[in-house]
């Protein structure tokens, strides 16, 4: 499929010749089907810059969120640079577009694993959110219910641990692999358990009309005597590839080239990266089914080091190694991506 770049409009609105402004975007494909914000893109110490994405259908009212770690703020950011002016919402209300869209837009939220930097959005922006699934494999459900919403850590926001019951979320637990329909929406999601340090993280495919975004939580690097996760991944998603029917990977490459293996606190970085999209193109049949294939690339891990750009070095460390054409692109914050 061919790829075609936009002009880029960061932090500007564009001007019809009718004097009417569209929705800014970074990035668009000749004939996208899906829309990506980020609402949050980094790791670290970016507290108001955390892994959360929405995907929504171009055309549609249905939205889902993959992650959490930043929400009501990334909304509100979103919003004031016209990036959600695209979604319908309800006339004469005093709700905020952002608010609309939190409300109303958003039908479930994906949750690859329970740490902070991924579900902190969730928790302080419940007390003003509707009722909505929680989609998550069973032991990021459990973390939740028992660890964050369970009445000590904050309220019991879900619809099981400890009672009373708020009941606002309702946790649904997937079993990796299978398919399931997101209520209310025709989007059709199927989970697969990725290895991240000491806990499990989760690889989300979402459908629409058998096109595909693929969003990856945190992940390693599949190791010669550990579980192969990722390989296993590209197994399952290689068919979509095969066909063109995979638009975007949201993958992360948290720290650079130079981070020590024992220091990478189950994270990639870009030659980790390569070197498992190589083994997706060996899945594939051979490296021709990849090049092209679109990488938004998320979580670099933002410290108070003065040592440069990490986003700009990881970036060129991308490019540098990319021998099998890979169209990568760093995530931003309060991005538009048409895909």
């Amino acid at each position: 499929m061919p790829l075609h770049h936009l002009k880029t409009l960061r932090d500007r609105l564009k001007t019809t010749r009718a004097g009417k402004t569209e929705t800014p975007v970074t990035f668009a494909d000749s004939h996208p089907i899906f829309e990506i914000v980020a609402l949050g893109v980094r790791s670290g110490v970016t507290d108001g810059n955390l892994s959360s994405y929405m995907v929504r259908p171009l055309g549609t009212n249905e939205a889902v969120i993959c992650d959490t770690g930043t929400l009501g703020h990334g909304l509100k950011l979103a919003e004031a640079k016209g990036v959600l002016d695209d979604i319908p919402i309800m006339p004469d209300s005093s709700l905020s577009r952002a608010g609309h869209v939190l409300k109303q837009s958003v039908r479930a939220y994906l949750i690859s694993h329970a740490h902070l930097d991924h579900v902190a959005g969730l928790v302080l922006s419940s007390p003003e959110d509707t009722p909505k699934p929680i989609y998550a494999l069973p032991q990021t459900n459990a973390i939740l219910s028992e660890n964050l919403f369970n009445g000590r850590v904050w309220g019991v926001m879900g619809d099981r641990g400890a009672k009373p019951h708020i009941g606002k979320y309702s946790y649904k637990d997937m079993t990796p692999g299978q398919a399931q329909t997101i209520e209310g929406s025709g989007l059709n999601i199927t989970a697969w358990p990725l290895s991240h340090a000491s806990t499990t993280s989760t690889a989300f495919l979402i459908q629409h009309h058998e096109q595909a975004i693929l969003y990856l939580g945190d992940t390693q690097a599949d190791q010669p005597d550990g579980p192969q996760n990722l390989h296993e991944l590209w197994k399952a998603i290689a068919p979509l590839v095969q066909k063109g029917k995979l638009r975007t990977i949201i993958m992360g490459a948290t720290y650079p080239d130079n981070q020590p293996d024992n220091a990478l606190c189950g994270q990639l970085r870009p030659k980790d990266l390569l070197a498992s999209l190589r083994d997706l193109g060996h899945v594939c049949g051979g490296r021709h089914h990849i090049r092209g294939l679109r990488v938004l690339v998320s979580h670099v891990k933002e410290t108070f080091h003065d040592n440069g750009n990490p986003v700009q070095q990881i970036y060129r460390e991308l490019q540098d190694g990319n021998d099998i054409g890979i169209h990568f692109m760093m995530a931003e914050q309060s991005a538009r991506y048409l895909v």
